[in-house]
């Protein structure tokens, strides 16, 4: 096939500002998890596909297979919609309180 271009799983993208490895990325509706430091300009690798734990409201009960949001101002995931970005769905029941979830990226929204 002459047009493929990829997988999808990993995305090269230039860094808006500076990102650490495991930090969350939005970038216009690609979402994602870094898998490396990088500085503004810099082109890194972001996985916009698989299972990470990552922090959430410690107040928050999460339900395995509930629908979760990426709060960028707090830098939490959230089952708040409202002003937040789709991130995709907890693979694990957490109760209130716990301090991470693991999350399964939706890949395209």
């Amino acid at each position: 096939m002459r047009n493929y271009v990829q997988r999808g799983d990993t995305l090269d993208i230039v860094a808006a500002a500076a990102v650490a490895s495991g930090d969350v990325v939005i970038k216009g509706a690609i979402v994602g998890v870094s898998n490396v430091d990088a500085e503004i300009g810099d082109t890194f690798a972001l996985d916009v596909v698989g299972v990470f734990t990552l922090p959430k409201v410690a107040a928050l009960a999460i339900g395995q297979g509930d629908v979760v949001y990426w709060d960028s101002a707090n830098g939490v995931v959230t089952k708040t919609a409202g002003g937040n970005t789709k991130l995709g769905v907890a693979t694990e029941a957490v109760p209130n309180p716990s301090a991470s979830v693991a999350v399964r990226l939706n890949g395209a929204f």
